[in-house]
């Protein structure tokens, strides 16, 4: 049975395929409060620093910015709060796991919304050294201009 969900992707973190392998990826929901979700849905996010930690066997958000809402006064909550992530134990329990092994980080990947669910797709990812990113940026660099050369000779 082939289900389409209606996905609608609100931000995405461009940063973390530059400075990160990414190995393995998980969607976790996000909780959020009304204003912010609202916020959400108008695509005020930012996460550019972001990143996830796990304390007490629980995922968080950290440094992910949504900005506050324009009509939401009183109820309105900071932009930079800790943000808990909905993911299940054994998902919990794996990247606890991985993460404690050294050169491993959890990073947001994308935010965006499935139905009328805010979601959020991380990964846990390995770090890149500096002529990882070199090497990244000539392969990236040497498949546009083959792309180019293909392109004018038909």
């Amino acid at each position: 049975m082939a289900q389409t969900d209606n996905i609608k992707l609100i931000s995405n973190n461009k940063k973390a395929y530059h400075d990160f392998f990414i190995e393995e990826k998980f969607e976790a929901g996000i909780e959020l409060y009304g204003t912010e979700i609202k916020s959400v849905r108008m695509g005020n996010v930012n996460l550019k620093d972001s990143w996830i930690s796990i304390k007490n066997l629980e995922a968080f958000v950290m440094g992910m910015h949504i900005s506050p809402y324009e009509k939401g006064n009183i109820f309105n909550k900071d932009p930079l709060r800790i943000r808990k992530l909905l993911l299940h134990k054994k998902e919990i329990l794996k990247l606890f796991n991985k993460v404690a092994q050294d050169g491993y980080s959890i990073v947001p990947l994308s935010v965006y919304l499935k139905g009328s669910k805010a979601k959020m797709e991380i990964a846990l990812a390995k770090g890149k050294k500096l002529y990882d990113k070199r090497d990244d940026a000539a392969k990236k660099s040497a498949k546009r201009d083959i792309e180019r050369a293909v392109k004018e000779r038909y």
